[in-house]
């Protein structure tokens, strides 16, 4: 009988030790990403990536290289953790200048924070991953959502649609189907 619950218990620890250690196996970069020092940090980034991102900056409308992507295919992702934040499928042209977005590819990647404004309703948007400032969210985008994701392109790189699975975003390709 002892023997039995000694076999039992090892057979159940070696079942649940494969188990967690195939979920490991499994799980994305970004989702057991920690940020480094902030002197690590600077290294890691232009002095306007960390102006926007570190100090909650917002770089120059029309001078930014993504707020025109919409024509083309593929993600966005966390500049520091890599974490998937917006597509071109729902990116389109505000009149901004800037990157905007109708909805993030899932709300778990971003953080909002309501703050003062004279526009009405506004949220900064920040990435959860990495706590970076994205830019803000306001509520006089176009259907369905009726959302604009204002973006600063300072704080994302652009994967395009044909890099995204050998640079392990494959599970993303759901977002091109039929486009």
């Amino acid at each position: 009988m002892k023997k039995n619950m000694v076999m039992f218990i090892l057979t159940m620890c070696t079942v649940f030790c494969f188990a967690a250690g195939a979920a490991m196996a499994d799980a994305a970069p970004w989702d057991s990403y920690k940020k480094p020092s902030d002197a690590e940090v600077k290294k890691l980034l232009t002095p306007l990536q960390y102006k926007i991102t570190q100090e909650d900056g917002t770089e120059r409308s029309f001078e930014n290289p993504y707020y025109k992507f919409y024509t083309k295919q593929g993600i966005y992702v966390d500049l520091l953790s890599g974490a998937p934040l917006f597509s071109t499928t729902t990116q389109f042209d505000s009149g901004s200048g800037w990157p905007a977005f109708t909805e993030p590819i899932d709300p778990k990647y971003i953080t909002l924070h309501k703050k003062f404004s004279f526009f009405g309703e506004v949220f900064e948007v920040r990435s959860k991953t990495s706590d970076s400032h994205l830019g803000d969210r306001f509520k006089d985008g176009p259907p369905p959502t009726h959302l604009r994701y204002c973006i600063n392109s300072a704080a994302l790189r652009f994967i395009p649609k044909d890099d995204m699975e050998k640079e392990g975003y494959g599970e993303f390709m759901y977002l091109f189907k039929d486009k």
